[in-house]
């Protein structure tokens, strides 16, 4: 496969690939589109006016056009030189053409239009949504009471403190409520430096909170939360007030991930997207999750997170 663009979607199409080996692509290279290149692990085969004869001296089976801000006669060569050298071409979308997977074609005097259809949950939908996250939550509370009360009783044994604390995250049209949590970081952890990112080998962690955290132990409180509706079992993971007013001000459309109620788990997390990744990328596949929500996308959401839960503990 041959990556066209060097820019940020190119790297995240190249990062998605790597973390899934099982898709069975193997990256020869990036071709570049401006000059300033970088260190992206694989190497920079040439430019864009040369992507005929790359195709052909590197055996190129798939291209992925990785240019979505790219004016169509900067594309067009390019699908033209793919098509020519008969390979698969895929081209990452447009700021526009990812509001909606749901398009219609009407026309206008003879003048094609596309139609954005809305696509929010609504009506049946939104009440078969909510009956699962209803009967989920009251069947995960039943079956995990006797791990949630262990996991409390070895907190409270292991640090000093309270086993739950609550924490204020942003959800349904940015209205806040109290995420519950097992503490997994020491008492206190933000009385001198106020909310901060969390990171991978988070210093703050107590010892058992390293452990909790990996297996995502501490998340089993939530199933209280979407019990009384203010998260759903699978939805974008909710994020503190403060971190949202700054993620508003930089990511394109990150206000409309709260269209949705927040879940305990996502699209964006099943796919490698958690902790400290790309605020970006999250939100590109929080979008895709919101716009092309169904019962079905739901369960494979939550048999991918019980998925990755035991690939986790079989590492240990």
């Amino acid at each position: 496969m041959l990556i066209v663009g060097t820019g940020e979607t190119g790297r995240m199409i190249l990062h998605a690939i790597q973390r899934m080996p099982g898709l069975g692509y193997e990256v020869a290279g990036m071709v570049s589109t401006d000059s300033h290149d970088e260190d992206f692990g694989v190497p920079i085969l040439g430019n864009a006016d040369q992507l005929s004869g790359l195709i052909s001296s590197h055996h190129i089976d798939d291209v992925i056009i990785a240019l979505p801000e790219a004016a169509s006669d900067e594309i067009l060569p390019i699908i033209s030189d793919c098509h020519r050298a008969r390979v698969a071409t895929m081209v990452y979308p447009s700021a526009f053409q990812l509001i909606t997977s749901d398009l219609s074609i009407g026309h206008l005097g003879g003048l094609p239009l596309l139609t954005v259809r809305d696509t929010v949950l609504r009506g049946w939908r939104l009440t078969l949504k909510r009956a699962m996250d209803v009967a989920g939550s009251a069947v995960g509370l039943v079956l995990l009471s006797p791990s949630m009360l262990l996991v409390a009783v070895l907190i409270k044994m292991d640090s000093r403190g309270r086993a739950f604390y609550t924490q204020e995250r942003m959800g349904l049209d940015e209205k806040p409520f109290q995420m519950i949590k097992f503490r997994s970081m020491r008492e206190g952890a933000e009385d001198e430096t106020g909310p901060v990112w969390a990171v991978e080998e988070d210093p703050r962690r107590t010892r058992l909170g390293a452990f909790i955290r990996r297996f995502s132990l501490d998340e089993l409180p939530q199933f209280i939360n979407v019990f009384l509706g203010e998260m759903s079992l699978v939805g974008p993971r909710p994020e503190r007030p403060m971190f949202v007013e700054q993620f508003k001000q930089i990511v394109p459309r990150y206000v409309e991930r709260h269209q949705e109620k927040a879940g305990m788990t996502g699209w964006a997390q099943v796919n490698g997207l958690r902790g400290d990744t790309s605020i970006i990328e999250r939100t590109k596949y929080d979008l895709y999750y919101i716009e092309n929500w169904s019962l079905l996308f739901d369960l494979k959401i939550i048999i991918k997170t019980v998925f990755t839960f035991f690939r986790a503990k079989a590492a240990v």
